[in-house]
């Protein structure tokens, strides 16, 4: 029996209307376009707007897209896996909610939080549901309102972050194509260097964790500078070698969109040129799931059948990780 591959045979994604520019953000906090760019790279994010909106809101219409590039009905999808870490709720998952809105009646689906390399793992557990022959067709979401933890007084990661969303459909081939490989990392010692204070089983919410501006992202900038720029470049030129993959056979690099500084050193240490490299952090900021999608989904056109594509991100926890993959199909069709 011919082995069976999981490859990407869409993409879909939506970033909200709202434009927060560098200059915007300077009335806001102290800060200055030219402090951003320099030490980050970003030039402007997309805010999600609006009472009651959420990351299920931004997935909804990163899979709607998804659906009608792939011609697919919402009662055919198996499988919803969802990457975020700003769920709708606490529970349930947002993957539920997502469904229930799209009317993705017949699957099954689940959340992975694993900060900015949620998309990768997500990746790879659709993968596996797909190589099993039990399912056709997973959709795997990266959507994220970084917004809603965004401290917008904390001069060092306000202006990192952006809310978008970014989608994949993944179906079984026999062909040598999809995902080929990957390679995932965690060390929880990092925590302790990027982490939400309050607000889980161990410090629940209270007036005092609010008042103490506990609820938003708590980011310790260069110690987890330090460890993404090793830990990416160290996976990603591991993947290379392993798969005897050089900077000419190597078509694309789609890196996690977190700092230029991080994406440049990746890259470098892969020996490879500025025009393989998929970067739109300046922007979109660092959307952290759903970073790696808006990439492919921003290059689909240029992306051909075959194309060798490695996926490399660092986030929260520590995670990090790559994957190899040959890509599905003609982006220009």
């Amino acid at each position: 029996m011919a082995k069976i591959n999981a490859v990407i045979t869409g993409v879909g994604a939506y970033v909200p209307d709202y434009i927060l520019t560098n200059q915007e953000l300077s009335t806001m906090v102290d800060t200055s376009d030219e402090w951003i760019m320099t030490r980050i790279g970003i030039k402007e994010r997309r805010i999600l707007k609006g009472e009651g909106k959420g990351s299920s809101d931004l997935a909804v219409e990163s899979i709607s897209e998804l659906l009608r590039k792939t011609n697919t009905s919402p009662e055919e999808v198996d499988l919803v896996i969802c990457a975020t870490v700003t769920p709708d709720m606490q529970f349930p998952a947002t993957a539920n909610i997502i469904s229930d809105k799209l009317g993705i009646n017949n699957a099954f689906g689940f959340d992975i939080n694993a900060g900015c390399s949620g998309f990768l793992y997500a990746l790879a557990t659709g993968t596996k549901y797909v190589q099993s022959g039990l399912y056709k067709k997973v959709i795997v979401v990266g959507t994220e309102k970084m917004s809603s933890i965004v401290d917008y007084t904390d001069r060092q990661t306000c202006p990192i972050f952006g809310d978008g969303s970014g989608a994949v459909m993944l179906e079984p081939t026999t062909e040598d194509i999809g995902v080929m490989d990957e390679m995932l990392h965690s060390a929880g010692f990092g925590r302790k260097h990027l982490h939400q204070k309050a607000g889980g089983s161990c410090k629940p919410s209270s007036h005092e964790t609010v008042d103490a501006r506990e609820h938003y992202i708590y980011q310790e900038g260069r110690h987890v500078f330090k460890h993404a720029v090793s830990n990416m470049a160290d996976v990603s030129v591991e993947m290379m070698q392993k798969h005897g993959l050089t900077n000419e056979t190597l078509d694309w690099l789609v890196p996690h969109q977190a700092n230029n500084r991080i994406i440049e050193a990746t890259a470098e240490r892969m020996e490879l040129p500025k025009e393989k490299v998929m970067i739109n952090i300046q922007k979109f900021g660092n959307t952290t799931s759903a970073t790696l999608p808006l990439c492919l989904w921003e290059w689909e056109d240029e992306l051909k059948k075959g194309d060798n594509i490695i996926l490399s991100a660092f986030g929260a926890g520590f995670t990090w990780g790559a994957i190899y993959l040959k890509w599905g199909y003609d982006g220009d069709k």
